[in-house]
């Protein structure tokens, strides 16, 4: 049974998302108070965190951050939940290492379905080949990590699955609705936008240790490609 974080403030918010998710077969844990988070995550290792964006003592922001930064969370999904609905908001979260975000008020059926997607997609990582290899990146699934030659890269869940993507058909050319068909899922509304977020990230961590092997496509999309490098 997987074990949903829930970090909210707000009393009302948090026993509304805490009773829906018991229903749903969820088992929770609830903190409303930034500096308890840490040692809760440390204890229990949940298998997914909804974090409030505007906590006491330390922002989810912040948090989202440190976690993201411990190699034992790093593929633990993280939706952000906040009141703030504007792009560069949005865009702020998922460069912390948020794989979602879901702005108040929300509805019901549309968290658990985006609880439901985020979790599947760390399950179905297990069931994937082995490792996928391009030139010097090798992406390892059931370890989920990945190296750059002798470099281990730290990603972030939803990084790690454009990547996959990306390397399991090396220079095919994915569109942004294909990227988030693929990684997000039908069942989830995304922004276009929220891919280049993304890959910006991902071209980051990557070329800390070699040439830019992901191919922007104008009007088009991304591939992974040596083609251009000399």
């Amino acid at each position: 049974m997987a074990t949903v974080l829930i970090v909210e403030d707000e009393q009302a918010i948090a026993l509304l998302i805490k009773y829906n998710l018991e229903k749903a077969g969820y088992e929770t844990i609830c903190v409303s108070q930034g500096n308890k988070v840490l040692p809760v995550v440390e204890k229990n290792n949940p298998s997914l965190i909804l974090l409030d964006w505007m906590l006491p003592e330390i922002s989810g922001l912040e948090l989202c951050k440190i976690i993201r930064n411990n190699p034992e969370h790093k593929n633990t999904p993280i939706i952000m939940l906040t009141a703030k609905g504007q792009e560069e908001d949005k865009i702020a979260g998922l460069s912390a290492g948020a794989d979602d975000y879901v702005t108040k008020p929300f509805s019901v059926p549309e968290l658990l379905a985006r609880i439901q997607t985020n979790l599947r997609r760390v399950g179905n990582m297990s069931n994937d080949k082995k490792e996928y290899v391009f030139k010097d990146i090798i992406l390892k699934t059931r370890e989920k990590k990945v190296f750059r030659g002798e470099n281990y890269i730290q990603l972030a869940p939803t990084e790690f699955r454009i990547l996959k993507m990306l390397i399991t058909t090396p220079r095919q050319v994915f569109s942004r609705d294909d990227l988030l068909k693929e990684v997000w899922g039908n069942s989830v509304y995304v922004e276009a936008r929220t891919v280049d977020v993304h890959i910006r990230r991902l071209r980051k961590a990557l070329n800390e240790f070699g040439p830019d092997y992901i191919r922007t496509i104008r009007s088009t999309g991304y591939s992974i490609d040596d083609h251009d490098i000399t």
